[in-house]
C-alpha cells in the first residue's frame, strides 16, 4: 500500500483492492491505542460491572471484618502490612481493599500511591455512604476508610496516623470528627468499578 502527498498537503490513497479496508483497520487500532486506559476499562465494564452486580454486598461485609485487624498496627512511611507488619495510609487502604476483594471473589487492581488511588474514585454524598468508602480532607488528600457503617451519621473510620504512629479508629460521633474532619472536609468518595475485576 502506498500513500502519497498531494499538492494540498493531504495524503491520498492510490486505489488498490482491499487497501481501503486495511487502512480503516489500522486507523481504528491507532484510535484505541490513543484512548486513556481508564476510558477503555470503564467502557468495557460499564455494561455489566462485575464488582457491582455480583459481589458488592460481600465486599462491603468483608471490609468491616478485615479492617478491624489493622487497628493498632505500627505506622511506618512506606510500610506494607503484608510484608513488614507496619503501614502507611496508602498501603493500609490498598491492603484492606485487596483482602476484601479476594474474600468476595474479586481482584483489586493493586497498590497505588494515595493521589493515584483518589484519582480512581467517584464523589458521593454522605447519604450514599457504604463500607469501603473514603472521607477525604482538603489538606494533602488525607483520607480515612469507613468500615463499620450503621447510618450516615454513625460510622467507624480508620487510618494510619503519622502523629500517633499507629493505625487508629474513631467514630463519626467523636468530637474530633466534627471539629477536624468535617472542618477540613473535601468530600466522600468511592472506588470506581474498574478498580476491580473477576478473580480467575
Amino acid at each position: 500500500m502506498k500513500l502519497t502527498m498531494g499538492k494540498d498537503k493531504f495524503f491520498t490513497l492510490k486505489k488498490n483492492s482491499g487497501e481501503w479496508l486495511i487502512l480503516l483497520i489500522k486507523l481504528c487500532f491507532l484510535l484505541v491505542l490513543s484512548m486513556p486506559m481508564q476510558h477503555i476499562i470503564s467502557s468495557n465494564i460499564s455494561a455489566k460491572p462485575f464488582a457491582v452486580q455480583y459481589h458488592k454486598n460481600a465486599f462491603k461485609q468483608k471490609i468491616s471484618e478485615i479492617a478491624v485487624r489493622y487497628i493498632g498496627m505500627p505506622y511506618r512511611f512506606g510500610g506494607d502490612p503484608d510484608y513488614s507488619g507496619t503501614a502507611d495510609n496508602s498501603h493500609l487502604l490498598c491492603s484492606i481493599y485487596d483482602k476484601a476483594a479476594k474474600a468476595a471473589g474479586m481482584k483489586f487492581m493493586g497498590y497505588m500511591p494515595m493521589r493515584m488511588l483518589l484519582r480512581n474514585t467517584v464523589r458521593i454524598s454522605r447519604d450514599e455512604l457504604e463500607n469501603g468508602d473514603l472521607i477525604v480532607l482538603n489538606e494533602g488528600g488525607h483520607a480515612a476508610l469507613i468500615y463499620n457503617l450503621k447510618s450516615p451519621d454513625d460510622f467507624d473510620l480508620l487510618y494510619a496516623s503519622f502523629k500517633r504512629k499507629e493505625v487508629i479508629s474513631f467514630n463519626s460521633k467523636n468530637i474530633v470528627f466534627e471539629a477536624y474532619w468535617l472542618k477540613y472536609l473535601k468530600g466522600f468518595y468511592r472506588l470506581s468499578d474498574w478498580m476491580f475485576k473477576k478473580a480467575r
